[in-house]
């Protein structure tokens, strides 16, 4: 780990102590250190990752509760013998998914980013993955990451141009495009493959 990745680590305690104070803490002088230590750590990575302070401080300021992992969910939907992957506005690749919306389930998001980002009718059958993203994915994020990887079966449907993917496409795991690794590397598509292939698949988790 860098001296920036280890400042990186620091703020993020500091910042996840904070927001359990305020959320636990009772005295009104208790809870204005912890709201000032909460500020600080979003100086902090502000400075180190070079986000706009503005930016740091609503994604780290404005929560309120027990910090935990943000989730994410990711489809591994297959036909063929290939992956599904859809291309990003910005030229990469991923499967299709994204952020657990607050007020739906995992197995429920899943089946909706799918239909958003390729256009198809899922069922979400088997839990794949459950990763820590900052042990697999670049860069490292100033907040915790569980992606969730889901085998998905088609049951209908056709890709649509949206707002978030401009073409969706089956691959080969010999001639997968430029990915958006920060979401999706070689290899955690090679592990979708291996779970495919396989006929008495564990769940791997972190």
């Amino acid at each position: 780990m860098n001296n920036n990745e280890k400042w990186l680590q620091w703020a993020i305690e500091l910042q996840s102590i904070a927001q359990a104070g305020l959320f636990y803490g009772k005295d009104v002088y208790d809870l204005e250190r912890y709201e000032r230590i909460r500020e600080i750590a979003a100086e902090m990575i502000s400075g180190q990752s070079g986000l706009p302070l503005g930016k740091v401080k609503d994604l780290f300021c404005s929560e309120i509760g027990y910090q935990t992992p943000k989730l994410d969910t990711r489809a591994a939907i297959f036909d063929n013998g290939k992956i599904l992957l859809v291309k990003e506005n910005n030229g990469t690749w991923s499967l299709p998914g994204g952020w657990v919306d607050v007020n739906i389930s995992v197995r429920d998001n899943t089946i909706k980013e799918v239909k958003e980002e390729a256009g198809l009718d899922v069922t979400a059958d088997m839990v794949i993955a459950v990763q820590d993203r900052e042990k697999h994915n670049l860069p490292v994020y100033a907040y915790k990451v569980c992606k969730i990887f889901i085998m998905c079966t088609i049951v209908g449907g056709n890709f649509q141009p949206n707002a978030e993917t401009v073409e969706s496409r089956f691959f080969g795991l010999g001639e997968l495009p430029l990915l958006a690794t920060e979401k999706v590397n070689e290899e955690q598509i090679k592990m979708c493959f291996d779970a495919y292939h396989s006929k008495s698949w564990k769940t791997l988790f972190d």
